[in-house]
């Protein structure tokens, strides 16, 4: 089966995934894992080729699996994952102020996932399990606790500089 690669899918590099981890049914998670590390999304060509290379799986059973676990994501995402909580403590404490403040500094209208530049990915999540440090966004795995729409501006113009 011949896969056409619009998006420059580096098939090699699947392979090696593929192989690094085992290519069997039971990896299949961890093998998306990985692919979305290196993409920042699960491209639909790479599931398609992973699901022609893993022997007992379909295509469609890779999509099936990349879009039933939220972990995945099917659109690019920035350099810069960023993630603001509104759980019930978070919102009491002023996350929609800063929810806006980002989307105000990135330019990213409510809807729009990742910014222009491709650097920043923005989303609200239920919660992080840091509430006593609410409002918390988090970018990259790295928490910036009691957030104001000035302190998350700071953060923000950092990261740009060190992209300019």
């Amino acid at each position: 089966m011949s896969v056409e690669n619009p998006h420059k899918i580096d098939v090699s590099k699947l392979d090696d995934i593929i192989a690094s981890y085992g290519a069997k049914k039971s990896n299949l998670i961890a093998i998306l894992q990985k692919v979305q590390e290196v993409y920042r999304y699960l491209p639909e060509d790479a599931m398609i080729y992973i699901g022609t290379k893993i022997e007992g799986l379909s295509p469609a059973t890779v999509f099936g699996v990349a879009t039933f676990y939220a972990q995945f994501s099917l659109e690019p995402k920035g350099k810069y994952e960023i993630k603001v909580c509104d759980g019930t403590a978070c919102h009491v404490r002023g996350s929609m102020p800063v929810l806006n403040a980002i989307r105000a500094k990135l330019n990213m209208p409510e809807g729009q996932l990742t910014s222009e530049n491709g650097l920043f990915s923005l989303e609200t999540v239920s919660c992080l399990g840091a509430c006593g440090l609410a409002p918390v966004v988090v970018i990259n795995d790295k928490v910036y606790p009691q957030m104001t729409s000035d302190a998350i501006t700071i953060v923000l113009d950092t990261l740009m500089k060190e992209e300019a």
